[in-house]
Parts: structure tokens; sequence; C-alpha cells
């Protein structure tokens, strides 16, 4: 179920480095090298593919990385954004 606007800003408060962007929600990351940021990109992937949702991922500059999810076929944010979101900040 696609989440109100409340429920989206009460959400961005308990996951820090996540900000809201249009209907999704993004996190932009610098790591060491561009080994740090693959290896992490592969964290972010096995925990995507656990829950079967999947977020778009962009590595920039060598060691840049910008997350950005949403649920397509809600054409919004639910729960299950927000969790992956919880759990990928699990990750680095």
């Amino acid at each position: 179920m696609k989440l109100t606007e409340t429920q989206i800003g009460e959400h961005l408060q308990r996951i820090p480095g996540w900000s809201r962007d249009g209907n999704q929600i993004v996190r932009e990351l610098k790591f060491e090298n561009f080994k740090s940021a693959m290896s992490f990109v592969n964290r972010v992937a096995e925990a995507a593919e656990a829950m079967d949702h999947h977020p778009d991922i962009l590595i920039h500059g060598w060691n840049n990385v910008r997350l950005s999810l949403m649920t397509h076929s809600h054409g919004g944010l639910t729960e299950k954004d927000f969790t992956l979101a919880g759990q990928i900040n699990q990750l680095d």
C-alpha cells in the first residue's frame, strides 16, 4: 500500500542519510575507492534480492554511489522501500 505524505515524513526521520526526491527516496554515499564502492553495491544487491525489491543504483565518479528506492508497482513509496533503506543503512 502506498504511504501517505505524513507516513513518508515519519519514516524519513527514522532513517538517516535518506531524502525525498519526488516519488522516491535517495541516498548518496562516498567511499574510499572504487573497490569499496563496488563491495558495498554487492552487499546492497544481496539484501535487495533477499527482499525481492531492487533499488536503482548509480555508480559515478569512481567512488560515489547513489541509491534510489520506490515501489514501481504502486507508483510511489511503500513500507518495503523504508524496510530496505533501513537494511542498507546497516551495511555501510
